[in-house]
């Protein structure tokens, strides 16, 4: 306390000196004061009070800087992966000319789609399997279309994929002269199938009523056997099923074959795409799925020896067989079937311009009139049916407008 007040006086001494000093350096005419009395202490002035120091404005706290702005979060990438594939269930029997799905699941051709694909002997096992909805496709030939609009059932053919160009014959046993030798004999055919009709209209070119023998229906390998062993005279056999019978029997020959002009002008013998009714309701995928298989008969015709093995691989059948077939060059003529291409197989079911390889445009609606009066003969369907109750264009039409 006593410093501070030192400090005070001291401060306040020095302060009057000093203005005492510049009230002399400036004239300044105050009277000066009387002296004091001897003996008096001089009067101690009251100190002049400090002028009240200016207020010092307060400098505001630095407001912290702002913190730099956190970059905008950027988008989150659109993912790449496509949408799992859309499962597709096929099915087809043991022959190359259905192997093109093969090639479309090995190649993936088609990546909206994953094929799963079985082998079913039997075609109207597959049809069945269509109508109760455990199958969405099937490859086979194309003469169902009136028996499924006759019994109802919710299959249709979507596209004419390929006619017979020679690998269809007819053979007759050994012993057996002519048709005529036929009658009250038992011939080897798929019942229903389109053998059955060929094997009728040959008969019956050649002097002898479709119904005066007896019909065996049996697939490839069992017609084989009947024929080899005698059980039947005679039967309708495709590739490589009938060179087999030939090898095992020298005496037989061959009477008919789909290259006969009434065969290849008619477009009788053929094979054909089959869709069941749920799956149609999936136009896209039904589309797509009959885009994968025209797509691998483009990837065969320019990789003939590639596609060919993965053909024969996926049949289980040797690669000779399967260019016995379908041939070796990707030429489809050097075969026993002419696989058609996309604009072939429009061109035949009457969507595209153009005459196709076989037949005229829109073929089919002729060969479905042919079909459906063999089976009325046959007593397989009791009525004729319009076409559009067994054939739907709709996959077709759908992938046409896509630009495929």
């Amino acid at each position: 306390m006593i410093t501070l007040l030192l400090e005070r006086l001291s401060r306040d001494s020095l302060c009057a000196v000093s203005l005492a000093l510049v009230l002399l350096a400036t004239g300044c005419s105050e009277p000066t004061p009387p002296p004091a009395e001897p003996g008096t202490p001089p009067p101690v002035e009251a100190p002049a009070p400090e002028p009240a120091p200016a207020p010092v404005p307060e400098t505001p706290a630095p407001e912290p800087a702002p913190a730099p702005a956190a970059p905008a979060p950027e988008p989150a990438p659109v993912s790449a992966t496509p949408a799992a594939p859309t499962p597709v269930k096929v099915s087809l029997f043991s022959w190359p000319g259905y192997g093109f799905w093969f090639i479309a699941k090995e190649k993936n051709l088609v990546p909206e789609i994953a094929l799963d694909i079985k082998i079913i002997e039997d075609p109207y096992e597959s049809f069945g399997l269509m109508a109760a909805g455990q199958l969405d496709v099937t490859s086979s030939t194309v003469e169902y279309g009136p028996i499924a609009a006759e019994e109802g059932v919710p299959v249709k053919l979507v596209a004419y994929t390929n006619p017979s160009y020679g690998t269809d014959k007819i053979i007759l046993g050994p012993g057996i002269g002519g048709a005529k030798d036929l009658i009250g004999k038992e011939v080897a055919v798929l019942e229903g199938g389109l053998t059955q009709i060929y094997m009728g209209i040959w008969l019956e070119n050649n002097g002898v009523a479709f119904d005066q023998v007896k019909y065996t229906n049996l697939v490839m390998d069992d017609a084989v056997a009947a024929m080899v062993s005698g059980k039947v005279a005679a039967g309708e056999f495709w590739e490589p099923f009938g060179s087999n019978v030939l090898k095992a029997l020298p005496e037989a020959k061959v009477v008919a074959t789909s290259q006969d002009p009434y065969f290849k002008e008619t477009v009788l013998l053929g094979d054909g795409m089959y869709m069941s009714g749920s799956f149609l309701e999936k136009k896209d995928v039904a589309a797509l799925t009959m885009k994968a298989y025209f797509e691998a008969v483009k990837f065969w015709k320019a990789n003939p020896a590639e596609g060919n093995k993965i053909i024969a691989e996926g049949l289980k059948f040797s690669i000779p067989d399967v260019e016995l077939v379908i041939g070796v060059d990707g030429s489809a003529t050097d075969g026993g079937i002419y696989p058609f291409n996309w604009l072939e197989a429009s061109q035949f079911m009457g969507l595209s311009e153009g005459v196709p390889p076989f037949g005229k445009n829109g073929q089919i609606a002729d060969h479905w009139k042919l079909t459906n009066d063999w089976w009325i003969k046959f007593g397989t369907v009791k009525q004729s049916h319009p076409m559009e109750a067994g054939v739907a264009l709709e996959p077709m039409k759908t992938l046409k407008a896509s630009g495929y």
